[in-house]
């Protein structure tokens, strides 16, 4: 069997990616995308535990396809002396070796940074853990629940006075993969001069205070504790979504842009509020809000969010409906830029998946497959990295070193 094709600015560049679930998978999801060989190993009998996650069609997972699409698969018991030995190996074949265990689990099997890098000095090393490799709280068990709880997000996620939010993503895990794909990019850089590799420390709790944009900021400068304020915006007014006759309206009034304000309130037939001094500019109307607020209210429920689009879009200001996942996956621009692209599984089907956003106009990227079986690629890899005869890839197996999916594991 070939190796998937490897286009994109990344091609040529190998990731053994030990990672599962979702923050490290999507970490190497986004570099497969951009043209990485990603070697997915997972330990047998069972696996990412994500193949268990639902939805599930015949068993299959399609989260599991959805963050694992574009990669290889083998599967190698490192818990022998055996499997410990062809992963030595394999490190000296790789450039980036990516994980999101526990702080030191690697260390106990005698598989981490310090050790790895003497087998390969150029390794690049990426671990992304919850509260990071070093700190009070390194070995404390996290989630992408526990640390948006532990950053602070779901403090000002919500409606004002209602309980917390947790945004209807996993927020914690995404902005943690993101951030570690940057940063395997950064020491990528970096070795083309030094010659050497590095290991880079990934904690999911960093990367939530480092996305909470201005709250943070506005704590400390001001003293106030940032609360939840529903769609609206702390600083700027209107910024939110509106109700409509028949849904929602998102409304960003910009800032700098003369006679927005003027042009709105006389569309929304308000022209006694235009020279009103309450609402004057955008620090006037954040502080007065509570009584702006029901106004606009009042009057954007008159008409349909379509109306209301085709009446403020001529004049410039942002403005678009509030849709639902089913509306914006038939929107024309994703159509247009592939944003959903479809992707064939042999049990799942053929079913769109997010491309790749990063657009790049010499060496554009782009989902290369399905997402594997566990241990598909097991003789393909060994064979190809380590040069691995057909023969010394089926005694690997037989002795259930290396699980490969022509010979399954028994699991009864």
């Amino acid at each position: 069997m070939p190796a998937l094709p490897t286009t994109g600015p990344l091609a040529g560049l190998r990731i053994l990616d030990l990672t599962w679930v979702l923050s490290g998978p999507f970490a190497t999801m986004t570099l497969s995308d951009l043209g990485a060989d990603v070697i997915k190993l997972e330990r047998p009998p069972f696996g990412d535990v994500s193949r268990t996650t639902g939805p599930l069609v015949e068993g299959e997972s399609g989260y599991f396809f959805s963050v694992n699409r574009g990669k290889r698969s083998i599967s190698i018991d490192l818990k022998s002396e055996e499997g410990k030995d062809l992963f030595r190996q394999l490190i000296g074949e790789v450039d980036v070796l990516v994980e999101n265990f526990t702080p030191g689990a690697m260390d106990k099997l005698g598989l981490g940074y310090e050790a790895l890098s003497q087998v390969n000095p150029r390794l690049i090393y990426a671990a992304i853990s919850g509260y990071g490799q070093t700190g009070p709280m390194a070995k404390l068990p996290a989630l992408d629940v526990i640390v948006q709880g532990a950053g602070g997000v779901m403090s000002i996620t919500g409606e004002p006075g209602g309980a917390p939010t947790r945004p209807g993503f996993s927020l914690g895990d995404i902005a943690a993969g993101l951030y570690c794909a940057v940063g395997v990019l950064a020491a990528i850089r970096e070795r083309e001069q030094s010659g050497q590799g590095q290991m880079i420390d990934i904690s999911m709790l960093d990367c939530q205070v480092a996305i909470l944009e201005n709250a943070y900021m506005r704590y400390h400068v001001t003293g106030d504790t940032p609360q939840p304020l529903g769609t609206r915006h702390p600083t700027a007014v209107p910024f939110q979504a509106f109700p409509t006759k028949d849904g929602h309206l998102v409304l960003a009034l910009a800032w700098g842009v003369p006679n927005q304000w003027a042009l709105l309130c006389a569309e929304l037939e308000l022209p006694e509020l235009i020279d009103d001094e309450r609402f004057a500019t955008a620090q006037a109307r954040s502080a007065n809000h509570e009584a702006l607020e029901p106004l606009l209210i009042d009057a954007f429920a008159k008409r349909t969010t379509e109306e209301w689009v085709t009446a403020l879009q001529p004049f410039g200001m942002p403005v678009g409906p509030l849709n639902n996942i089913p509306t914006a996956a038939a929107l024309p621009q994703l159509a247009d830029r592939d944003a959903l692209v479809p992707v064939e599984h042999h049990t799942i089907g053929t079913t769109p998946l997010p491309n790749t956003p990063v657009k790049l106009s010499r060496t554009p990227g782009g989902i290369k497959g399905t997402s594997p079986d566990m241990g598909q690629h097991s003789a393909e890899v060994l064979e190809e990295l380590l040069g691995l005869d057909a023969g010394a890839v089926r005694e690997l197996i037989e002795r259930e070193v290396v699980r490969d999916e022509r010979a399954p594991v028994d699991l009864g």
